[in-house]
Formats: C-alpha cells, structure tokens, sequence
C-alpha cells in the first residue's frame, strides 16, 4: 500500500511540477513587466499608489512609504496605479504633472523588459549549444534539389521578398510557402544574386497542405561572447517577426479564436514543453517556447490598443506632435471601453483553451 500511494504521488508530481514551472515563468514575465513600470515612475518621482501580482481580491499586503504593495488571487496578471493615471490631479507627483517624455518611458517600460527578457532567453539558449545556426549554406543533402540553384557558402538574404536576419527565418518563411517553389536573394562571393522559383521536394500531408523538405545544411559557429549577443539580438528579431506575421495572418483571416491561446494555453504549452525537455534532456524547444512568449507579451503590449499600453503611447504621441494632451476624460472612455474589449475577448480565449484542455 505504501509503495502505490510513493508511486501515486510521484506521477501525481510528474504532472504538477511542469504546471508550477509554467505558472512561475509567466508570473516572473508579469513581475518584471509591471517591475519596469514601477522603477521608472520610482526614477522620475511619480506617486505610485499600488504595485500588485495578479488580480481579483486580495491574499497578502503591506504598506511601505506611500506605496501599497499587494499580492492577489488569480494569478494572471498585474498592475501599478500611479496618482493621476487615469484622472486629472494636482499633486505634483502625480503621473498626469510630469513631462510627456518621462511618462512615454514609463508606459513603455513594461513592454521593452518582456522584449529584454525574451533576448536574454535566446542568448542562455545560444550559449548553451554546440552549435549557433547561421542564415548561411554549408552544404546540401544528397539528391538535393535545391543544390541545382543554390551553392555551398550562399548567405540567405531574403527568401520570397521577405528579410532573413537568422536560421529562424529559413524555417518559418519556407514553410509558410504554397507551392515548394521559393525566391531567394543570396550574397555569394560578395555579390547579390537573385534566384527566382528554386524548387524543393514537398510531401502533401492529409489537410490538404504541404510540408517542404528543407535539403540544405546551414553553416554554424562555436558560442562566444560576440557570436552569443549579435545572434542573440538578430533570432529575437526574428521572433518578434514571427509573431507580428502571425497576427496580420490573424486579422487577414487564416487563422480563427480558437488558434489563439490566454493565459491558461500559455500555462498548458510551458508545462509540456517543461515535461519533455526534462524526458528528453533537450530544453531548446523549452527556452524558444520562453522566448516566443516573452516576445509576444512585450510586442502585444507595445500595440496601438486602447487599454494596452501601446494606447498610452499613442495618446502620449498625439500630445507630443499637438503639444497639448487629449483630455484624461476622453482618453480614460476610450481604454475603459477597450479594457471591457480585452476582458471579453480574454474571456473567449479562455473558454477555448479550457475546451482545449478538456478534449486533450
């Protein structure tokens, strides 16, 4: 009886421990977030009335100085309310009183960490591998046939008119091609060279889609200090890309709803990834999963949307080329009927990655 209850709460532990690890990665993105708020409002002396870690009624707070600091039930997601935020003030330290470029810092903050975050992901990644991918052919497989057009030592520019910056370009943009047939722009020798409609053996899978087979070998270099930083920038770019591309695919239509994923997905995807890259001893898909969501979270955020931060930043925009701010109350309806948005569309989000969940 004692070694089936061990047994029982061992494999009840393999399934929670990936959870918690997922929950505590996505609570450090939002502490840091929120973290970045916080400093520079510290920084340029605005009255910051609350910082809390989640949402919903309160577990645990304390006062210091004249800030609230709280810890809350549902852990998804954060805020720090600052004096005068959404509302005209006359105190002087009140976030509306303080100059336009000081809370265009502060606003932004937040989004830029998750992108910092999401870079310093990719470059632990990097600095781990054996190997760092470069946008650069080695050499082909055998019965290429790419290698009829392209050659050994092609630096990859562009791939169907779109820019490469790092190996995570060569993958995403060749798959997203239609028909196995690609456009390349490629430097060899020192020159730019166009190579239209270089074919590539495809597999039609049973949607009706079809995979590429990728018949070429990238070159790579050895992890170091420079070769670590620039590629750690240039695959983050390509990251932040990638999720751009993914959400003009969204509003264009190809994909729905129910492709999109909350903060329950979110939890659900870390917690597999977590699971097999401990079976497997091979955390690479782990970190770029991380990586991808830190990226997201920081562009998401960054977006010309009421209630997001990038919608602050709009109005702080229309106040810098007008030289006059839009009256909080007109700005404080347009994110009031944006957050109500958000929480509807989280809602539906939500429920789809619960039904998600529930039919495995």
């Amino acid at each position: 009886m004692k070694i089936i209850t061990l047994m029982s709460a061992a494999a009840v532990w393999g399934k929670v421990w990936p959870v918690l690890v997922a929950v505590l990665f996505f609570g450090l993105l939002i502490f840091f977030h929120e973290l970045g708020h916080f400093t520079f409002a510290k920084l340029f002396k605005v009255q910051v009335n609350e910082f809390a870690m989640g949402m919903g009624p309160t577990l645990f707070k304390f006062k210091k100085g004249e800030t609230k600091y709280a810890l809350r039930i549902f852990p998804i997601g954060g805020f720090v309310s600052m004096e005068g935020e959404d509302e005209e003030s006359e105190n002087e330290k009140a976030f509306c009183n303080k100059p336009a470029w000081q809370r265009f810092i502060i606003v932004a903050a937040g989004g830029i960490i998750n992108l910092i975050m999401g870079a310093i992901i990719v470059a632990v990644m990097l600095s781990q591998s054996n190997l760092i991918g470069l946008p650069q052919i080695h050499s082909f497989e055998e019965n290429s046939v790419s290698s009829q057009y392209l050659q050994a030592g092609d630096e990859i520019k562009k791939i169907n008119g779109k820019r490469v910056y790092s190996e995570y370009d060569l993958s995403f943009l060749m798959a997203r091609d239609k028909d196995g047939i690609i456009d390349f722009t490629v430097e060899r020798e020192g020159e730019k060279v166009e190579l239209n409609g270089v074919p590539f053996q495809t597999i039609k899978n049973q949607d009706g889609t079809i995979t590429i087979i990728y018949d070429f070998i990238i070159r790579g270099v050895e992890p170091g200090f420079l070769s670590v930083t620039k590629n750690a920038v240039l695959e983050s770019v390509s990251i932040g890309r990638i999720v751009w591309i993914s959400l003009l695919d969204l509003v264009t239509g190809q994909y729905g709803l129910s492709d999109l994923s909350g903060p329950i997905g979110t939890v659900s995807y870390i917690a597999d990834a977590a699971q097999i890259a401990t079976q497997q001893t091979d955390y690479t898909y782990l970190f770029t999963l991380m990586a991808m969501i830190a990226i997201n979270i920081g562009l998401f955020n960054l977006l010309p949307l009421p209630a997001l931060d990038g919608g602050r930043l709009f109005f702080l925009a229309i106040e810098f080329v007008f030289r006059k701010p839009v009256p909080a109350k007109y700005e404080g309806w347009v994110h009031a009927v944006g957050m109500v948005l958000l929480l509807l569309l989280m809602a539906v989000i939500s429920l789809s990655d619960i039904l998600r969940l529930i039919r495995g």
